[in-house]
């Protein structure tokens, strides 16, 4: 059973910097794609950004220039690089892997942005 375990949210203000973690049980060469997605309370759970298993990206409009997604295989860890935080990036921050029949999740990391 694959486990995703998420780490790095937190409180932070405004204009501020956060790395998030992704830390997967096993090799994530087996997935053929990662993202990360956010819910709000309220709100429906969006993808923020995923990154393949060959490396191409892509971004929700409103993190483009700010988030940076990255994946290290030999750590079997994917990262969200967050830069310029905003009081509507405060979210919960998901980690989401797609395998071959089934997408795997992880519990979830709070990121607060207030001042």
């Amino acid at each position: 059973q694959v486990q995703l375990v998420e780490s790095g949210g937190g409180l932070v203000q405004p204009g501020g910097t956060l790395r998030l973690s992704c830390a997967a049980s096993g090799s994530i060469l087996a997935f053929s794609a990662m993202a990360w997605y956010r819910q709000a309370p309220g709100k429906q759970r969006e993808l923020v950004a995923a990154i393949t298993k060959a490396g191409s990206t892509n971004y929700e409009n409103s993190v483009k220039g700010r988030f940076t997604i990255s994946r290290d295989n030999a750590k079997n860890t994917l990262y969200l690089h967050m830069n310029d935080l905003k009081p509507d990036d405060t979210a919960v921050y998901y980690c989401k892997a797609t395998g071959f029949l089934t997408d795997y999740w992880g519990q979830g990391t709070q990121v607060t942005v207030s001042s």
